[in-house]
């Protein structure tokens, strides 16, 4: 592995840690040099139960990057890949079925919640939900062509 390749890594995985650790959680980085399922390559005490695969990286395959997290993390822990290119937000790779366990055993209603802070989110100063507006003067938006707006 290029020098590049392996600065470039590791400055991926000091940035998901920081990520960890803006939401709350304890994180450091792992021990790269030691290998197998107990250098995972970002150590969250907080959660775990989660093996961190993180690629830093433009272009690649999540199947084999989860394929890796997978053999890694061996029968004790759920593989997760987070991911990030730049000038984008990070995003987790989980297996469906690590997925829909996270769900069942949280047993949260995320959807819901989810579109409820969007819709506090799009209110106008009077309480009721505001329409498409443009974000800099706060004006209504007009139908763009080939757009529905509700």
């Amino acid at each position: 592995m290029a020098i590049n390749s392996r600065q470039k890594g590791a400055r991926g995985e000091r940035e998901w840690r920081d990520q960890l650790r803006n939401e709350g959680f304890d994180a450091r980085r792992g021990q790269q040099f030691s290998g197998g399922s107990e250098s995972p390559d970002v150590i969250c005490e907080s959660l775990p139960g989660i093996h961190w695969e993180v690629k830093r990286v433009e272009r690649g395959n999540p199947y084999d990057w989860m394929m890796q997290a997978n053999r890694d993390a061996g029968d004790s822990k759920m593989p997760v890949v987070a991911h990030k290119r730049n000038g984008k937000d990070w995003l987790c790779v989980l297996r469906a079925e690590d997925f829909f366990q996270l769900i069942r055993e949280t047993n949260q209603p995320l959807i819901s919640t989810h579109n409820n802070n969007s819709e506090s989110k799009q209110r106008d100063s009077k309480g009721s939900p505001a329409h498409d507006q443009d974000e800099a003067t706060g004006k209504p938006r007009g139908k763009r062509k080939g757009h529905k707006l509700d």
